[in-house]
Formats: structure tokens, sequence, C-alpha cells
């Protein structure tokens, strides 16, 4: 065999080994033997794989010091199922013992048996007795002052935050008042609703100027002239108009009997109430100025 097939074959075998420890099938885990308190849970780990158990241990007293509670199967990431035998401490002797968890041996449906060994614990008080004289408990301490933390950078901080949200706040207020002041002036509604507040309401409809501010934003909105004749070419610039499309013709009949009738008859739109719908639209329409 030549020298370089013997290098290959050296290699394969450490790798089988490798491999043949790394499926090394887990086994029985033990709980800490040492430093367990009152009160402390212990749990024996016991892999038993796809059996199923016959029989599990009865729950209950177990001597003076342990207390067992029902075994449990839980799987782990790997896809293991383990069988775990919980044990708490339930009284402690007045100097650190040793205690044993018992044995036991456990019989699986497939005929299998899993021997789980005695394992010794040491368990002990809270305090030790032969140090704590009566009115004397050495192991409790009061509680440490803690050292005062300066507060200035923290109110610094505080204030700062606090300027810098009253700084926006206004600003944003200030912002929204230009808005809100801009648009009533640009926007043809927004400029008639503030004329026509300056009108009496009760004697708005007989207001020549109530009506001419209203035709005005109308064909500011449409563009060009706006009548009842051209109200199909106001809609289709405007579409967001069109709920409001028979109050429009109301509008403009009215407005056609009031200028141009021999007879003028009593107007019947309310003529603020319009305005101000025609506002409200508008006024969704550019961003809720």
């Amino acid at each position: 065999m030549s020298r370089w097939r013997r290098v290959v074959l050296v290699a394969v075998l450490a790798g089988s080994s490798v491999a043949r420890a790394d499926a090394v099938a887990p086994t029985l885990q033990q709980p800490r033997a040492f430093g367990h308190l009152l009160g402390d849970v212990l749990t024996q780990r016991l892999p038993i794989g796809s059996d199923e158990l016959a029989a599990v241990p009865p729950a209950g007293r177990i001597g003076a010091w342990l207390d067992r509670r029902a075994p449990r199967i839980e799987t782990d990431a790997a896809g293991l199922r383990w069988l775990l035998v919980d044990y708490q401490v339930v009284n402690v002797p007045r100097t650190l013992a040793t205690v044993q968890l018992p044995a036991l041996t456990l019989k699986a449906r497939s005929g299998a048996t899993w021997a789980l060994p005695g394992w010794p614990i040491s368990i002990g008080p809270l305090i030790p007795d032969d140090e704590a004289a009566p009115g004397d408990l050495p192991h409790l301490r009061p509680d440490r002052p803690l050292a005062d933390r300066p507060t200035a950078p923290a109110r610094q901080r505080l204030h700062a935050a606090l300027g810098a949200l009253a700084l926006t706040l206004l600003a944003w207020l200030g912002w929204w008042l230009w808005r809100h002041q801009r648009e009533a002036v640009r926007l043809p509604f927004a400029r008639a609703w503030r004329e026509l507040r300056r009108f009496d309401r009760a004697a708005l409809a007989a207001e020549p100027d109530a009506w001419r501010c209203l035709h005005r934003a109308l064909a500011d909105t449409a563009g060009s002239a706006a009548q009842a004749a051209t109200l199909a070419g106001l809609l289709a610039r405007a579409p967001q108009l069109r709920p409001l499309q028979p109050q429009l013709e109301d509008f403009y009949r009215c407005s056609s009997e009031r200028f141009f009738a021999a007879v003028p008859k009593p107007a019947t739109v309310p003529l603020r109430d319009l305005c101000r719908a025609l506002r409200d639209v508008e006024k969704r329409q550019h961003g809720g100025a």
C-alpha cells in the first residue's frame, strides 16, 4: 500500500471514531450534589427514547427531608424524550447534612428496565444554628444606604426636552395658523365664507352682495363665469362638489329669479349654509386647511 493510501485510510478511520464518539447515547443526569436549601427543587433526568413507562413512581413525602412530585415527560429540541423526577427540599437539619435521593427501578412497556441509583446531596439551614445567638441574627444586615446621585443633569435634560417639546408645539401651532390664514385668503369658498359672515343672518338672502360673493367663488372655482348652463363644466372641473349638485341647482335657479325675473320671488336658498358646505368640501380637498 502506498504512503498516500495509508494517510487517507488513517484519516477515514479517525473520522469514523469521532463520529462514533459524537453518537454516544445520552445518560442519566443527576442534580447538583451540594449547596441545597429549604424549598429547592432537584431534578433527575432519564432519557427514555420512544419507549413508554409501564408505571410511574408515586408522588409524596420521601423521608424527613424530601417530597417527590409527580414524574413528567419532556421532549428536548433534538426530539429526545426525557423522564423528569423532581424532589423538593421540604425540611432541613440544623447543621449541614448529606441525604440520599432514593434509588428507583422503572419498567417500560417493552419490558426494558431503567435503574436510577441513589444520589447523595447536601442540605443545610439558611442560617447556621451555631452562629445564631438569642436576639442576634448575624447573617441579617440592615439595608445598605445608597450614595446620593446628582439629579441636576437629569433635571437639565428634562428641562431641555420640555423646552424642545414646547418649541415644537409652538412651531406647529404657528404653521397651522399661518396655513389657515393663507387658505382663508387664497381659496374661493373660504374667502366667500369670511365675507358672508359680515352680513346679518336674517337679512342675508336680501343682500345682493351676498349672492354676488357666492357667484364669484363659484366662478373662481370653475375658472370662468359660472351659471346654471355651465354647472356641468363646474362639476367636471371640481368633482368634489358633485354631492352638492342639488343645492347648486337651487342656488342658480333662485339667483336667476332674484336678479332677472320681472317679479322677484323670495329666495329659499340658505346662502350661509350652502357656502359653509362648499367651504368644508374645499377644506377637505386641500388637506384640511
